[in-house]
């Protein structure tokens, strides 16, 4: 939807007053301090995290991302406890906060934030989160019906029909709204739909007799459409591209990442070891593009058989789930997989797990010390002031099997709590890492095993085209064809009546 506006020549912004995700993107306008209700105005020259759902919709709207996109940003650090970043920054005080008790401190800067994205576009596409008749949390609502009410919104409400009682979601959500709510729903939209939609009727038109709302749209499955699925992850455990396009319904083609003549493929197997707080997940999503590339989410040693390449991806509790790995036996599957030349690469947290020890004297992630996987003579010491911001660079020299990247320059972002530096007594041994990215990336002396700060390697094409010689489709064209596609999936003149 946010294309499509844009494409009708409107400034369009998208908007989420809370988003819940482990996966996030750095962005322009943070803010410097961790204040509470009385926060320093936007600053732009500082980075902040919003959920990479909202900084996608940004570039689909063709608007530069900012942390007033997603103001509150709520990172799962355990089943019941998430850590709460305001408007791009940690805010440790509303962490301990319990949740019914941060509606108020933070609607403030929730309504601020959605003010001034109105003010300054034509269009601002919002998402609500989970349900708006959710009367368990209404009281303490801050993203659904508090905003619709604030903004003065036209809604539309969707319903994902793959997973069956859809026509009861849409009825029982209606009936459980306050009657002045009722009359913002502008029409239901029925997403995810497999068949023959004329076999839905006569359900959409009895339901508009009940609630006196159309349903404007049925918006079929789409597989291969070229995004990150928000929080998930891909459609099966063992994925392998196929050929050089997807057929979806609703004739939506994603083309695939076309391969150089004259360029082989290192990477053949990859397995992407799935810990219970993995992160950022969603920068793995281009691998899914690469021709005769197998990719494999892998929770035991099993299950990592036959891999070429094991990747240690982001974590929000990294040693906790440095402990999980431990627990499932992966530490000595990844320490032969090693020893046997394989390449092992450690991003972020999983940086961090590759050294000898994790200090966290300060109880960042509140686990104590612990000892690491020992295949990169380096130490992390955790501190409470958090790294985030967007980062260029360009790697070095690097030997054996991630030689490729010698001299390649790429971009990406940095999210993280620890520092990570040569292991001092290793060092004195003369056990050194070599030191592949000033301060972003190291390599052990067999050259198979690499770490890195650095997030977005692989939506990098300089990397891309080093690692696979691949070129990837743009962004551009994958937003295009879904903004076609869904001008085609409502009822004509809907889209263009929301925002008349």
């Amino acid at each position: 939807m946010c294309r499509y506006y844009a494409n009708r020549g409107l400034k369009v912004a998208p908007f989420k007053a809370q988003n819940m995700s482990n996966n996030a993107r750095v962005v322009m306008g943070g803010h410097p301090s961790e204040g509470g209700q009385d926060q320093p105005e936007q600053d732009l020259s500082v980075s902040g995290e919003i959920g990479s759902a909202q900084y996608f919709q940004a570039l689909a709207a063709r608007a530069l991302p900012d942390v007033r996109m997603n103001p509150l940003l709520l990172k799962p650090e355990a089943d019941t406890h998430s850590q709460v970043v305001l408007l791009g920054q940690v805010n440790r005080e509303l962490t301990e906060l319990p949740w019914r008790g941060r509606s108020e401190r933070v609607w403030p800067q929730i309504a601020k934030a959605l003010d001034a994205l109105r003010a300054e576009n034509d269009v601002v596409v919002i998402e609500g989160a989970g349900s708006p008749a959710e009367i368990n949390l209404m009281s303490s609502d801050v993203v659904n019906l508090r905003v619709a009410r604030h903004a003065d919104a036209r809604c539309l409400l969707v319903s994902d029909i793959d997973r069956g009682g859809a026509f009861a979601h849409l009825y029982g959500t209606w009936a459980l709204l306050p009657e002045e709510d009722r009359a913002r729903i502008s029409g239901f939209v029925l997403n995810k739909f497999r068949g023959d939609a004329s076999l839905l009727a006569p359900a959409p038109e009895m339901l508009r007799e009940l609630t006196g709302v159309s349903t404007v749209a049925v918006v079929p499955m789409r597989f291969g459409h070229g995004l990150p699925e928000e929080d998930g992850m891909f459609d099966a455990a063992d994925y392998s591209a196929p050929g050089p396009a997807i057929e979806s319904p609703g004739d939506l083609k994603i083309p695939h990442i076309s391969r150089s003549e004259d360029s082989a493929a290192p990477l053949k197997h990859v397995a992407i070891v799935a810990y219970p707080r993995i992160s950022n997940l969603d920068e793995f999503q281009p691998l899914k593009n690469v021709p005769g590339l197998r990719i494999t989410w892998v929770r035991t040693p099993s299950q990592a058989q036959g891999a070429d390449t094991i990747i240690l991806p982001g974590s929000k509790s990294t040693a906790s789930d440095l402990a999980w790995l431990r627990a499932q036996g992966l530490d000595a599957f990844i320490a032969e997989h090693a020893a046997r030349g394989g390449r092992v690469l450690g991003i972020c947290g999983g940086l961090q797990m590759l050294g000898e020890a994790l200090i966290d004297i300060h109880h960042v992630e509140s686990q104590g010390n612990a000892p690491g996987l020992g295949l990169l003579p380096l130490v992390t010491s955790f501190e409470p002031q958090k790294t985030v911001r967007r980062t260029q660079a360009p790697f070095g020299i690097l030997e054996g099997a991630w030689s490729s990247l010698s001299g390649v320059a790429v971009s990406g972002y940095e999210i993280h709590s620890g520092q990570t530096a040569q292991h001092p007594a290793m060092a004195a041994k003369g056990d050194v890492a070599r030191e592949v990215m000033i301060g972003l990336g190291w390599q052990n002396a067999a050259g198979n095993v690499l770490g890195l700060y650095l997030h977005g390697l692989f939506e990098d094409t300089a990397a891309l085209r080093a690692l696979f010689g691949a070129n990837t489709p743009s962004l551009d064209d994958v937003f295009d064809r879904l903004a076609a596609s869904i001008q085609a999936d409502f009822a004509p003149g809907t889209l263009d009546a929301l925002v008349e």
